[in-house]
């Protein structure tokens, strides 16, 4: 029998980068899948601060090459990659140096939240699925991790849905309290609108608020998970009324749930965990 195929999708993991409870989750629940026998498959932005020497990344050129257009701009996408080899775990960085090669990750040096912050968002979401789709990988199940991964849903569910790399493929949103105090640009809902889409496809996003964006992934996705205690009262209130399978924050300790979660949806049992 075919081993299930999980891709990650985060933008943020340890040892390579750690900004908050993201950073260990996304370290540890994939090797604890790929230990119960799961195919696994690791995407994250290189970020400037991300030192590729020391983690020894480097350029895959067979993937590289793709360019993603935002607002009619072409921007390349270059797919570098790194392991961790006392977890047999390979990580696949995407890399442009206009959105990425910066000091810090997502505020400037003067703690202000980067204006560009919505095109980073939309072309990291896009080029993973594109990085995916090149890599020739189906996977079953796609578990985004933080805000910057909540347009992945979306994509999948319209943009996506036909594709043979991702038609069967179920998602999973962890829900996080990561959240940006600001919002991003008033135009990301109309610049996250792919050759395909129609506006009513990102409307759920149009207030582009760290909640919106929570909005729209949920509404998107086959699955959700409180991966912190403190989630937003809004956002809570929305996924129990979504009525989707449901892994609550007390059951995320034993990643055994996460398993289980996983071969559900995965096999289309949709059977609620809360």
């Amino acid at each position: 029998m075919a081993k299930t195929k999980i891709l990650f999708i985060t933008h943020e993991m340890s040892p390579f980068l750690e900004l908050t409870k993201i950073s260990e989750i996304t370290r540890h629940l994939p090797q604890a899948m790929q230990d119960k026998g799961f195919e696994i498959r690791i995407l994250m932005p290189r970020f400037g601060n991300i030192n590729e020497r020391r983690n020894r990344l480097h350029e895959v050129i067979r993937l590289s090459g793709m360019n993603i257009i935002i607002n009619d701009n072409d921007n390349p996408l270059i797919i570098k990659v790194a392991s961790i080899p006392s977890a047999r775990m390979q990580v696949y960085f995407l890399d442009n140096e206009e959105y990425f090669q910066r000091k810090h990750v997502f505020t400037d040096n003067n703690n202000k939240f980067y204006a560009d912050n919505d095109e980073r968002t939309i072309f990291f979401c896009k080029g993973a699925l594109e990085t995916v789709k090149k890599l020739g990988w189906s996977p079953d199940v796609v578990h985004c991790h933080g805000w910057m991964s909540a347009l992945v849903p979306a994509y999948l569910k319209t943009l996506y849905k036909d594709d043979p790399t991702f038609k069967n493929s179920k998602v999973v949103y962890s829900l996080y309290d990561d959240n940006f105090e600001t919002s991003l640009s008033a135009e990301f809902a109309s610049k996250a609108i792919m050759n395909g889409m129609n506006a009513e496809h990102t409307e759920m996003y149009t207030d582009a608020t760290n909640t919106a964006l929570n909005l729209g992934a949920i509404s998107y996705s086959d699955a959700v998970v409180c991966a912190c205690e403190n989630i937003n009262e809004e956002v809570l209130k929305f996924v129990k009324k979504s009525n989707k399978p449901l892994l609550e924050f007390n059951s995320t300790l034993d990643y055994e749930n996460y398993y289980n979660l996983y071969e559900e949806i995965a096999s289309e049992e949709l059977v609620s965990l809360a």
